[in-house]
């Protein structure tokens, strides 16, 4: 939360949801998630909409990050071996994924946005 409120401040709607799952079984290997068991949401600061509080965006960052980055998948040999080094390849990722990357809008016919990009003119 600390990171949060400096960050942001209090200008920010902030609500929390916290999983539980059942004990996962023993065996050889998992092949599909385990059960959630209980699912308590709460409000943390501002006033958050309540229905929209849930795992899925940061979920979707997550995979994307995995998914352009090997350094963060599992059995991989694309790891960093300087601290430096991690923190440049994710401030580049992100980067591009923020200024450069086009992404499709489905709310909005899926039409392609460029996200926080600004197109400027130089003469």
């Amino acid at each position: 939360m600390e990171a949060v409120e400096t960050v942001f401040g209090a200008d920010i709607d902030y609500g929390q949801i916290v999983k539980s799952y059942e004990a996962e079984p023993i065996g050889p290997g998992r092949y599909s998630p385990p059960k959630v068991i209980s699912v308590l949401k709460e409000y943390i600061t501002g006033n958050p909409n309540w229905n929209k509080i849930c795992t899925s965006f940061v979920e979707r960052q997550n995979l994307t990050v995995r998914m352009q980055m090997r350094r963060f998948t599992r059995l991989n040999n694309a790891f960093s071996k300087k601290l430096e080094n991690l923190k440049a390849a994710v401030a580049l990722h992100f980067t591009h994924y923020n200024f450069v990357r086009i992404h499709d809008d489905p709310s909005n016919g899926g039409r392609r946005d460029k996200g926080a990009l600004v197109y400027q003119r130089f003469d």
